[in-house]
């Protein structure tokens, strides 16, 4: 099984994604956790990927989608896995179609976790995280309880650079530039469903568990 799932900055994916690996017993793929890894460990691909890094350059989408095949051929992999956020863009995609092949796998279903902008901006610019101890909190679902006080240590809870109101609404926008465009090549292959992010946790999932179950 391979299944992708995409979803905008604030969507709750990465909660659903946490989910779906672990009663699917699929193997989780984040290309960002995959390109420190092939640098950390020095492979030949890894190689290829650190020296654009180290000149500030994206990594190729040709080279991103090797690693990504090269990692389906892992044994964690053995039972399927969830493509995290990946492909980004078209161009992305049309790689990765012409390489699963060779890794032994086709994609299951394309899942698009979808939240209307006005909610993905007050998730994401809610979020406090404590300067000291790292908790993390949210001024509306789970406001401590002393304004910008830190529940468990006492220290300052400031609002990090991703989450500014005008740093939002940015990265909001390229997701939009970037998906739109995948989310129809998809449908053209009859391949993605649409999931509403609007619901609480468990009924997100519960659209997804559907889906799942139907492959």
């Amino acid at each position: 099984m391979l299944i992708i799932l995409l979803g905008p900055p604030g969507a709750g994916k990465g909660t659903q994604a946490e989910r779906i690996i672990k009663e699917r017993q699929l193997a989780h793929i984040a290309t960002g956790d995959i390109l420190r890894s092939a640098v950390k460990t020095g492979t030949t691909l890894g190689r290829k990927a650190k020296h654009f890094m180290d000149q500030g350059k994206l990594v190729p989408d040709e080279l991103v989608v090797e690693l990504v095949k090269e990692r389906l051929m892992d044994p964690d992999c053995v039972n399927g896995a969830l493509l995290d956020g990946f492909p980004r863009t078209v161009n992305q995609a049309s790689f990765l179609e012409q390489v699963l092949p060779n890794a032994g796998f086709g994609i299951d279903r394309v899942l698009s976790v979808e939240v209307d902008e006005k909610s993905l901006i007050e998730r994401l610019t809610g979020r406090r995280v404590c300067s000291d101890c790292g908790a993390s909190y949210h001024l509306k679902f789970k406001a401590p309880q002393v304004r910008n006080v830190c529940d468990r240590c006492g220290g300052d809870l400031f609002q990090r650079d991703d989450d500014a109101l005008g740093t939002v609404k940015e990265r909001l926008q390229v997701y939009k530039k970037q998906t739109e465009p995948l989310m129809d090549y998809y449908q053209e292959k009859k391949l993605i469903d649409r999931i509403d992010g609007n619901l609480d946790v468990e009924q997100v999932y519960e659209q997804i568990k559907k889906i799942l179950d139907q492959i």
